[in-house]
């Protein structure tokens, strides 16, 4: 995961706490933590690149509609950020 910047990281944690979100969806969400907008040329490239570093599965939904769904790599990936995170801090 330290390959990925921290937009990536972001649309990684989004990613996994949805079912299956369009890529849309993941906008959304993550423009409610951001408090900006996100464009689309920002937003789509680093979606591909969660998926072509299989972080990430993109599926279709509909002709112009893709679901993006977190991978294995991606979870475990995601779990030991957190434990490299929590022996920094510890939020209890």
């Amino acid at each position: 995961m330290n390959d990925l910047s921290g937009f990536q990281r972001d649309l990684l944690w989004v990613i996994a706490g949805k079912e299956q979100p369009s890529g849309q969806e993941v906008k959304t969400e993550l423009e409610e933590y951001v408090e900006g907008e996100i464009n689309h040329g920002r937003l789509y490239p680093n979606l591909d690149t969660l998926v072509n570093k299989s972080y990430v599965d993109k599926g279709p939904i509909d002709r112009r509609t893709n679901y993006y769904a977190i991978t294995e790599k991606g979870r475990e990936s995601l779990r030991t950020r957190r434990d490299w995170e929590n022996q920094y801090v510890s939020l209890e």
